[in-house]
């Protein structure tokens, strides 16, 4: 299972934020990632807010890539706004990149 997550990671961190030049993983979008014994994978995910231009498409395009990864038996993903992201749930290195 850990194998199966950090395979998930890496795919996930191949997925950019559209008008910010840092990866999904790296920017905090991603608030869960759990795989169940069957390689199940659950993701909560959220955006950078609520009229995101990409709020339609960038969801799926995390679960079709996460599908993709091998071993993987199925993905539910779930759009959350609780808690809110802000620029505190970015990595240091996401920082690093904007200058923040």
């Amino acid at each position: 299972m850990i194998v199966i997550k950090d395979k998930v990671i890496e795919e996930i961190k191949k997925i950019f934020d559209p008008e910010i030049p840092v990866n999904i993983y790296e920017l905090g979008l991603i608030y869960k990632i759990e795989v169940d014994e069957k390689n199940k994978v659950d993701l909560d995910m959220t955006l950078t807010s609520p009229n995101c231009p990409v709020a339609e498409s960038l969801p799926n395009q995390v679960k079709e890539s996460v599908k993709k990864i091998e071993g993987v038996t199925d993905v539910n993903l779930n759009l959350v706004w609780e808690p809110p992201w802000d620029k505190d749930k970015m990595s240091e290195a996401a920082k690093l990149e904007l200058n923040l």
